[in-house]
C-alpha cells in the first residue's frame, strides 16, 4: 500500500466531508424561529411547527455524522503518519485491501470489527 497515495485519497475525501459540514452549517445558521417567523402572520398548524422540528433534527443529526467522519479521516491520516494504517488494530493482521477501498478509515479486519 502506497502511504502517499493513500494519504491523498483520505484527503480528498477529508476536503469532501468538511465541504458537506461547511454547507450544511451556513443552512442551518437560522434558528427554527427565524425559519418559521416568515409565516407568523399566517395561522401555522402545529405540524407545521412539528415538520420543521424534525428537519433541523435531521439536519443535525446528519452534521453529527459528518464531524464523526472527520475525526476518523483525521485518525486515518495520523495512522498514515504513524506507519500503522492498514493494520487490524484488534489482531496486528493487515487489513484486506479491499475493505480499506471500500472503507479507508477502517481501523479492523471484518472479522475483528466489534458486533
Amino acid at each position: 500500500m502506497d502511504p502517499e497515495a493513500t494519504r491523498e485519497r483520505l484527503h480528498a475525501e477529508q476536503s469532501r466531508v468538511e465541504q458537506l459540514v461547511d454547507g450544511l452549517r451556513t443552512e442551518l445558521g437560522t434558528s427554527e424561529n427565524d425559519d418559521i417567523s416568515e409565516l407568523a402572520d399566517y395561522d401555522q398548524h402545529p405540524a407545521d411547527t412539528a415538520t420543521e422540528t424534525f428537519e433541523r433534527e435531521k439536519d443535525l443529526s446528519i452534521l453529527e455524522q459528518l464531524e464523526a467522519e472527520l475525526v476518523e479521516l483525521q485518525a486515518a491520516l495520523a495512522r498514515v503518519d504513524e506507519g500503522t494504517y492498514g493494520i487490524d488494530e484488534v489482531t496486528g493482521e493487515p487489513i484486506d485491501p479491499d475493505r480499506l477501498d471500500a472503507f479507508p478509515t477502517a481501523r479492523t479486519n471484518i472479522d475483528g470489527a466489534p458486533r
